[in-house]
């Protein structure tokens, strides 16, 4: 059994492609969350259209965390001069290769400075998590929750924000997800988790009834709701027989 492998090189729009060749960068981006999460090629591209404001030697194109938070601070104070604002939750998902982040970011660095839309990116809704690709699998090869903790934090983000309580709430926000979806996938497919119904689930819940001119009309309803259904009618049996055994403790006291 094969299941579909997670993308390992982003494609790209045509008209993104043909954007960044326009620019005659340094290096040609192949694999996007890579080669964009440092951020030299972030402060290339706005060389081109702020040339005074980006000095390229002073940007280190290395793959360490310290040299992408440098380039990335080091951006970000020039674009605040230029009064121009990135998303910083897109910027943070660069860094650490988050999906869809890097893309995301283009798009808005493209909308920016060319003042052009790219539909094909911008229909689909920002999600820097590994849910997309979690919901292309067959259940039964779906993350657990320690898998999904390992895919959705990432160790640089962890070294990036030392602050224990921080990471805890991640991890927290990370397990309610998987939880909701695992709640999800049992109502879709009760049988492979072997979900049993509540008492309260399986009760007669019937809506008011109106009573015009027959005040037995919700006696009989709750009757046949009763008489159909077999754990409403056990409930009342239990009810009655429990009612039973307390007068008979009584008359013998």
């Amino acid at each position: 059994m094969s299941y579909s492998q997670p993308p390992k090189r982003t494609a790209l729009p045509r008209e993104m492609l043909k954007w960044l060749q326009s620019l005659h960068l340094s290096f040609s981006p192949k694999n996007v969350r890579r080669d964009f999460s440092n951020g030299y090629l972030i402060a290339e591209i706005f060389s081109w259209y702020y040339p005074e404001a980006f000095s390229m030697h002073s940007y280190d194109n290395g793959t360490s965390l310290v040299a992408k938070q440098n380039n990335w601070a080091q951006t970000e104070r020039v674009l605040v001069k230029q009064h121009v604002s990135l998303r910083k939750e897109a910027i943070e998902g660069t860094i650490h290769c988050k999906p869809g982040a890097a893309e995301s970011l283009l798009q808005e660095i493209h909308t920016l400075l060319t003042n052009r839309s790219i539909k094909t990116v911008q229909e689909v809704a920002p999600d820097f998590t590994d849910q997309r690709y979690q919901e292309q699998l067959p259940m039964v090869a779906r993350a657990t929750a320690s898998r999904a903790i390992k895919n959705n934090l990432c160790l640089s983000e962890e070294m990036a924000e030392p602050n224990i309580t921080t990471n805890q709430q991640k991890i927290q926000a990370i397990i309610q997800r998987h939880i909701r979806h695992r709640r999800e996938e049992r109502m879709q497919d009760p049988k492979r988790f072997n979900a049993r119904l509540t008492l309260g689930e399986q009760a007669a819940r019937l809506p008011p009834v109106a009573t015009r001119g027959d005040p037995d009309l919700p006696t009989k309803a709750s009757h046949t709701a009763n008489s159909c259904n077999p754990a409403g009618l056990r409930l009342e049996l239990s009810a009655l027989f429990c009612f039973v055994l307390f007068l008979c403790l009584c008359v013998c006291v």
